[in-house]
């Protein structure tokens, strides 16, 4: 497992660095403005109308996909997934009537703010991206897929093309002022996205069929299981959207600002905790499905520490650098104070919660591969619960920091409950080992941003914010590591181990 973690994390940030230099690309031509929260609320329509349904179906897919092969062989495997396909395909076509038919509603329920030019601009956005639906959700099939075959690389990839397109995009629709060619070119992405995996898909043995059954019975047992995650989702999606809407009146540029501050969370939870995840999830199902708890229990101890590992250093980072983080990646172009200041500020307090979000992402997926889709359900709605109501308390005093502060504590108390209800369910695991490991890389997380802090603050004078930034990241990543080194920690050890056998491996 280590071996592909170590292969999908390398590709991630590569893939993710140009997620970054899209988003650079557009806080540069459009900064936090009203052009760009019109955007960004026209991507988030689609994704919470249906992406829950994506997530639900997807989660739900990967478990039944494993049983059906190991009980009736690939043949009833991949016709599962062509009839799971054209049921989708259906319901998007009705989703995609309806929201063409209402979309000044849709809008002004996800950002009540909006009015005039705003509003009749992200009215035009959204009627272009929620036609993405389409391929959004065969793209989410097809990647399960892919992962099922152990073929990681195209899937962790995929968001390659669709950031380069949607790069130009941003660069033409600015030139040439054309806004629209902002929507425009997020379709024509997910469409290449859509035609890449289908041809991967094709390459790995999978055949499109027109198989219609929506009785089918493994239909229904995957449905059963995909209706707790897909209701669990949507609780992810009903905090977006009071986020948004709060943000929206909370200031003009404020949905940017957000949208900015989760983009460098999610590179965290994207490089580090996607890529534990996306290789334990195959490994564990097919462990639960032949009843090995032990292996399960082995696996998510191990994906666990291992997002302890990567993402405690990187939080403390987050908390001591927010400001000039911010300032180094978006401050240009459109990008000015202001903008700086809002998202700095949201990203501060999402970092609070980002070991939180990556825990609570394997922990999931734990009971997924158990097919408990109901706990994680019922845990995401009691969340939900405390992330509205603190929504409404800390945004008033705190505007946009106050919203994103909602969410870390919400996701913290969520995480907790989530670890006891797994305990819970598949016994006690090596509770003193995990306690042991999470309070070394938490001294050698701190350790390394007080030095870091101090080499900053003594260049700053100097070089200036940005390079002082860069040099300090570096010692702070040397200094890390040489920190886990004297403390021993286990899992750094055989991370490294299996890079040097990885190495040592290569024909020279």
């Amino acid at each position: 497992m280590k071996k592909a973690v170590i292969l999908i994390m390398i590709l991630t940030i590569f893939s993710k660095f140009i997620g970054f230099f899209r988003d650079i690309t557009l806080a540069y031509f459009y900064g936090a403005s009203g052009v760009s929260d019109a955007y960004l609320i026209a991507l988030t329509i689609p994704t919470v109308i249906f992406g829950f349904v994506a997530t639900g179906i997807s989660t739900g897919y990967i478990p039944m996909y494993s049983r059906i092969e190991a009980d009736h062989g690939e043949k009833d495997s991949k016709a599962y997934t062509n009839n799971l396909l054209n049921i989708l395909w259906a319901l998007c076509t009705a989703t995609v009537i309806l929201g063409l038919i209402f979309t000044q509603p849709l809008v002004k329920i996800f950002a009540s703010g909006f009015e005039g030019e705003i509003l009749e601009l992200a009215v035009s956005f959204t009627r272009i991206t929620i036609v993405g639906i389409y391929f959004t959700m065969t793209i989410r099939i097809l990647s399960s897929y892919l992962n099922m075959k152990k073929y990681y690389v195209v899937p962790t990839l995929i968001g390659l093309p669709l950031n380069i397109v949607m790069i130009i995009s941003i660069i033409i629709s600015s030139k040439f002022d054309l806004v629209i060619v902002l929507a425009i070119g997020n379709l024509a992405a997910i469409m290449i996205q859509f035609a890449i995996l289908m041809y991967f898909a094709y390459k790995k043995g999978f055949k499109y069929q027109f198989i219609f059954k929506p009785k089918d019975k493994h239909i229904k047992s995957m449905v059963i299981l995909a209706i707790p995650v897909i209701i669990g989702s949507s609780v992810n999606q009903i905090n977006k959207l009071v986020d948004r809407t709060l943000a929206s009146q909370i200031s003009i540029g404020g949905i940017s600002a957000l949208n900015y501050a989760n983009t460098l969370n999610l590179f965290v939870q994207g490089v580090f905790v996607v890529s534990i995840s996306t290789v334990m999830y195959p490994l564990i199902s097919k462990m639960a499905s032949k009843g090995n708890m032990e292996g399960l229990k082995r696996s998510v101890s191990q994906a666990i520490n291992g997002i302890s590992l990567l993402v405690v250093p990187a939080t403390v980072g987050s908390l001591l650098f927010a400001e000039p983080i911010v300032a180094l990646l978006f401050g240009r172009g459109a990008f000015d104070d202001s903008a700086i200041a809002l998202t700095s500020s949201a990203f501060f307090f999402y970092s609070i919660g980002m070991v939180a979000y990556g825990l609570r992402e394997v922990l999931s997926r734990a009971f997924y591969s158990l097919q408990d889709t109901r706990t994680p359900m019922v845990n995401a709605a009691i969340a939900m619960v405390l992330n509205i109501i603190l929504n409404f308390i800390l945004a008033r005093y705190m505007g946009i920091g106050g919203l994103a502060l909602a969410t870390s504590i919400a996701a913290i108390f969520g995480t907790i409950l989530l670890f006891l209800s797994l305990r819970k369910k598949i016994g006690a695991f090596d509770m003193r080992q995990m306690s042991m490991s999470f309070l070394k890389i938490t001294i050698a997380s701190i350790a390394m941003g007080a030095a870091a802090k101090i080499l900053y603050n003594g260049l700053l004078p100097l070089l200036g914010s940005p390079i002082s930034l860069v040099l300090s990241i570096a010692a702070a990543i040397v200094l890390y590591f040489v920190f886990v080194y004297i403390l021993k920690i286990e899992d750094a050890q055989e991370m490294t181990h299996a890079i040097k056998k990885k190495l040592s491996r290569r024909p020279k």
